[in-house]
């Protein structure tokens, strides 16, 4: 059987896979009767040829999201006055207060944005889970994005609208800095590592059926294009940040094809970046190797597929204090947003007692990405300044301070830069 074939998109000639997934759905045909008829006995029914066949009715979507090119673009709009327009999304529960102290310290360091607020509550849109047209129109018409957490059902509900922000968008590349803060006592004191995760495939491509009742089917995808895409930023992004090392975090030893592909895609992009030196490391040698001594990944940009970043990060952000300290950017070719990945803390919502910081090193990101390098400086040194000082800390960091004591003494701290 041809699991791939790779043709050209008729829009702009980019190599695409156009059968990939007419022979995932033949091939869970093929797999169901098997198991039902040879290993288990059973009858094959039409419902269970329906279900293994519903999968087919997915490739135009897949046509389009995998016409894709590496390029990004901080282009957008700009007020009558020169000021960036930026587009921000609250979030639910935490998310309004902490995106308000973003904006007070903005406006506390006269940083030229001016933001434009949509709300992304899910609408369903021919049977698909969507977001609003006014958020969609503001983020393609801006290009960039600061987002604060969303509430995402668990086992059922609405598709999780991270995940539809980084399809709506093609945001293929997740960037994860992780940084020990001075001042903050944590088991590691110099943590200093980055992590690049591949956004939109691997075993988040949303694709899953149940086969018969009680068997469930996620597939993976994994797609050259897509490798290709994500592989070329890490490496870029290690030029820009004066690495010299790039780390491809895999289990191709399991997972030959599918890991073995962004292997061997990243092997061969590294030989574009001589100057560049690669390895390579299993998935779960990392994690051991990473909580004994996460020094020695203080030199590389580590990149990986799609839930491998998304446990390893997390793991990153426990060596410096936990998810409330780290920022995220996710990158895209027509657009990018900046998110705090951290939950959306129901229980203190509206109690003034949420850390912005995530969100805040998050916009510090933001700021380096539109090239507003001195703001961005400005910010992240105040933010740093007030957690190292112990005086004005939240509840989540050991501390009394509420989250207007907290954003009040970032501002007292710019003031004094």
């Amino acid at each position: 059987m041809t699991i791939i074939k790779t043709q050209c998109c008729p829009v702009n000639g980019v190599p695409i896979i156009m059968r990939l997934t007419v022979d995932h759905a033949f091939w869970q045909l093929f797999e169901s009767i098997y198991v039902n008829i040879v290993v288990k006995g059973f009858p094959f029914t039409l419902q269970m040829f329906c279900r293994s066949l519903k999968l087919a009715s997915q490739q135009p979507f897949l046509k389009k999201s995998l016409c894709r090119s590496l390029a990004t673009s901080v282009e957008g709009s700009f007020t009558a006055d020169g000021k960036r327009i930026v587009t921000i999304i609250p979030g639910d529960g935490i998310g309004p207060e902490i995106s308000r102290s973003v904006q007070q310290i903005f406006d506390a360091d006269k940083v030229p944005i001016a933001w434009e607020s949509v709300n992304v509550t899910p609408i369903l849109k021919d049977g698909k889970t969507t977001i609003p047209e006014e958020a969609l129109h503001s983020i393609n018409r801006n290009k960039v994005a600061l987002k604060g957490p969303l509430e995402t059902p668990i086992g059922k509900g609405h598709v999780s609208l991270n995940l539809t922000l980084r399809r709506t968008f093609d945001l293929y590349a997740n960037v994860r800095p992780c940084k020990s803060i001075v001042g903050y006592k944590t088991p590691f004191d110099n943590v200093n590592t980055v992590l690049i995760r591949e956004n939109t495939e691997g075993e988040y491509s949303g694709i899953e059926h149940e086969v018969v009742d009680g068997v469930v089917q996620s597939i993976k995808l994994i797609t050259e294009e897509a490798c290709r895409r994500v592989a070329t930023y890490a490496f870029e992004y290690a030029k820009s940040i004066g690495r010299k090392r790039v780390t491809v975090v895999h289990k191709a030893t399991v997972q030959k094809l599918s890991d073995g592909l962004f292997l061997s895609v990243s092997l061969d992009i590294s030989k574009k970046y001589p100057e560049i030196v690669v390895d390579d490391i299993l998935l779960d040698r990392i994690c051991l190797q990473i909580v004994q001594d996460p020094t020695q990944f203080n030199d590389t940009v580590m990149v990986m597929p799609n839930l491998y970043g998304d446990i390893l990060s997390d793991l990153g952000a426990g060596l410096i204090g936990g998810l409330g300290l780290t920022p995220s950017g996710n990158i895209g070719q027509k657009a990018s947003i900046f998110e705090s990945v951290h939950g959306t803390a129901p229980d203190i919502a509206g109690k003034d007692l949420a850390n912005p910081t995530a969100l805040l090193l998050s916009s510090v990101m933001m700021l380096r990405h539109l090239k507003l390098n001195n703001h961005a400086d400005n910010i992240e040194r105040a933010v740093l300044k007030t957690i190292a000082s112990g005086i004005a800390r939240t509840g989540d960091l050991g501390g009394k301070a509420t989250n207007s004591q907290f954003t009040q003494a970032v501002i007292d701290n710019l003031q004094q830069l």
